[in-house]
């Protein structure tokens, strides 16, 4: 078996219109396709990063909570990868997120930091 890369990675959330700004206006990912399907009352957004499939994000009505801590058991996060740590934190924090402090990864050497999307999905930005 040959896997070539991870196409994508799915994500519900429990408020779309949240989720949509947060992704596209506040991280910066484009929405390329939009899809409402009447039978399940359901969103699918397809989010690009730099014009590569990146995010499936879906609206289901009244979905079940899950806990979401980077130390829980399951998906630990989901990680992007910036030029300049500084500058995303400062970004960020200039759009109204508040990045958890700037950390130094101990095997690697390089900076990152965590913040939470809308549902508290658990989001880390880490130096090129």
């Amino acid at each position: 078996m040959k896997i070539n890369k991870v196409h994508h990675i799915a994500i519900i959330t429990s408020d779309y219109k949240k989720a949509i700004h947060f992704y596209q206006d506040v991280l910066g990912l484009t929405l390329e396709k939009e899809t409402y399907r009447p039978a399940r009352q359901s969103y699918k957004a397809d989010l690009y990063l730099n014009g590569e499939y990146t995010i499936e994000l879906f609206s289901f009505h009244n979905p079940p909570k899950r806990l979401s801590y980077p130390e829980a058991v399951g998906l630990r996060h989901l990680a992007f990868e910036v030029d300049n740590i500084e500058n995303t934190f400062e970004e960020l924090n200039s759009k109204g997120i508040r990045p958890q402090e700037i950390r130094i990864d101990e095997l690697t050497g390089k900076k990152f930091f965590f913040i939470y999307d809308p549902d508290e999905l658990p989001l880390a930005f880490y130096e090129k």
